[in-house]
């Protein structure tokens, strides 16, 4: 920018751009230190000015491309916080030249050769997070609202920012999770098809009518609204226990949360639990022999109890 010439009568004083103005008149009014004072003014109304102009005007503008576009609520929270970001940059930097600090960039860049290494190992964690935040961002592996569970956690997810994912648990926990462990570990999201299969297990002792358990089983799924037609409810003879024969069912449930899961869970096995009472069918509890000896008085006798 073009300097300028402050004179008075103590001497002479030369400044830049606005921040050259601004102590012009600060000098010319007597007041102290006006160049440093002036520079400082003009770095805060450039700052000032660009910061409400991104806010007020380039904001507004990127949520109208992002409705044009239908991007979903994931998406538009990282990048109005990445455009707020850039937004705050450029005002620094045009608030560096208009105050007359020189060249922001060759600054920073002078700046950050120097603090480089230190910054690296410093902040190892937060640019792996950062960097996974991205692959969240563009994999989409989970979306705000959808229901995750990894390494034995599970909740449902509140924001995704570029560092860290908030979830709120079903105990009405808040966690904050680096987004490196979402990324490094195995994610599970069984909201993610819109379709959901349950499988439930059933036992029923080896005296019952297997055909009829099977009946009461898929009648109770037809019976449910919440249970899907198509896919069709089904059930398999899975395993003879030691105490019991166990039926799997398979139903689906469409569109589910983690509360529309256990809700429809419990009320079926209900329901077909009342139907096994009903009709005299037994959900068995295991068996256990347990055979040993006893020696009392020399006199040995065999124990046989069932439990």
């Amino acid at each position: 920018m073009t300097p300028v010439v402050l004179q008075n009568g103590a001497g002479t004083e030369t400044g830049a751009g606005g921040g050259g103005a601004i102590a012009r008149f600060l000098t010319n009014n007597g007041v102290p230190y006006a160049e440093s004072l002036g520079s400082a003014i003009a770095f805060v109304v450039a700052l000032l000015i660009v910061y409400l102009i991104g806010r007020l005007v380039v904001i507004p503008l990127l949520d109208r491309v992002m409705d044009a576009r239908g991007l979903e609520v994931h998406a538009r929270k990282p990048l109005r916080k990445l455009m707020l970001a850039i937004t705050v940059f450029v005002g620094i930097a045009v608030a560096f030249g208009f105050a007359g600090y020189g060249d922001f960039l060759q600054s920073l860049a002078t700046v950050a050769a120097a603090a480089t290494l230190a910054i690296g190992f410093a902040m190892q964690n937060v640019i792996a997070n950062f960097v996974a935040g991205i692959f969240i961002f563009t994999d989409k592996p989970f979306r705000i609202g959808d229901w995750i569970e990894w390494d034995g956690n599970s909740g449902i997810v509140e924001d995704i920012s570029f560092r860290v994912t908030r979830v709120r648990t079903f105990d009405n926990e808040l966690l904050t999770v680096p987004n490196s462990q979402l990324t490094d570990d195995v994610i599970k999201n069984p909201v993610a098809k819109k379709q959901l299969r349950l499988q439930v297990p059933f036992g029923i002792s080896y005296d019952d009518d297997i055909e009829r358990a099977n009946e009461i089983i898929l009648e109770e799924a037809h019976a449910h609204p919440d249970i899907l037609e198509d896919p069709a409810p089904s059930v398999r003879l899975t395993e003879l226990g030691d105490s019991s024969v166990v039926l799997k069912s398979r139903v689906w449930i469409d569109d589910p949360s983690r509360s529309d899961f256990v809700k429809t869970r419990g009320e079926y096995v209900t329901a077909v639990k009342e139907r096994f009472d009903a009709e005299d069918i037994n959900i068995p509890y295991p068996n256990r022999t347990l055979g040993g000896s006893l020696d009392v008085s020399g006199v040995t006798a065999e124990t046989v109890v069932d439990d």
